[in-house]
């Protein structure tokens, strides 16, 4: 009986593991879902509904992105750049691979700004030009402070910015600057930290963002008469 009991506590730990494994819920494709008592009353699916596969062709799967040229991008004028994100919303056959992609032309000193992604991490790769960038950890580490990861980036070369943590991407360089990115999410979103803190609507107290920010109500009530859209 003796000799059966490591033999039982392993069995005991890998049903414990399998248990969890299955509990597991999948990361969320939208920032939240408010329940309903009655399933009648509405229908969501978390993520895209699937196409009937007798109805897909190779079509789906393919997409003139243009990103050969920043041309098809969306222009922010506000922080110097050009956008083309190919997401699910563009790209339906993106929908359950847990992948988006994009490329990002900079004009000198463009900038996309403070933000983080909530459901994905992104890897962006240099094609041409100088970066400055880097990410912010989410735990104060031992000196009491969060930690700043930053690299000079040139042609070549690469960085993953992980999932949920503040980043940032600004072209230091004297000359027009491009990188492309990839997402392991097909819906990765976007939080701009100073449009959501500042530009939220309705607004955030100012007694919490005087509090917070450590500055006087007449300086937040400023920044929040600024125009945050992002454009």
């Amino acid at each position: 009986m003796a000799s059966s009991l490591p033999i039982m506590k392993s069995i005991l730990v890998l049903g414990l593991v399998a248990s969890f494994g299955r509990a597991y819920e999948p990361s969320p494709m939208q920032d939240f879902c408010v329940a309903v008592p009655d399933a009648q009353a509405a229908v969501f699916v978390n993520g895209m509904v699937c196409k009937n596969p007798k109805f897909v062709t190779a079509d789906d799967f393919y997409i003139a992105a243009g990103l050969n040229t920043p041309a098809g991008g969306t222009k922010f004028t506000s922080v110097g750049l050009i956008a083309n994100v190919i997401d699910v919303d563009r790209f339906p056959g993106l929908n359950t691979m847990g992948l988006s992609f994009g490329r990002v032309d900079f004009e000198p000193n463009g900038l996309v700004s403070l933000h983080y992604h909530p459901r994905g991490s992104e890897v962006v790769f240099v094609l041409k030009g100088t970066f400055y960038a880097g990410f912010v950890t989410s735990n104060a580490q031992n000196s009491g402070k969060n930690i700043l990861f930053a690299k000079i980036l040139n042609p070549g070369d690469a960085i993953i910015f992980p999932v949920g943590l503040v980043h940032f991407l600004y072209n230091v360089g004297r000359t027009n600057a491009t990188a492309f990115a990839s997402f392991n999410s097909q819906k990765p979103g976007i939080v701009n930290l100073a449009n959501a803190v500042f530009g939220a609507a309705p607004p955030i107290s100012d007694d919490v963002l005087a509090k917070t920010f450590h500055l006087e109500k007449k300086v937040v009530e400023f920044l929040q008469a600024q125009n945050w859209s992002f454009t």
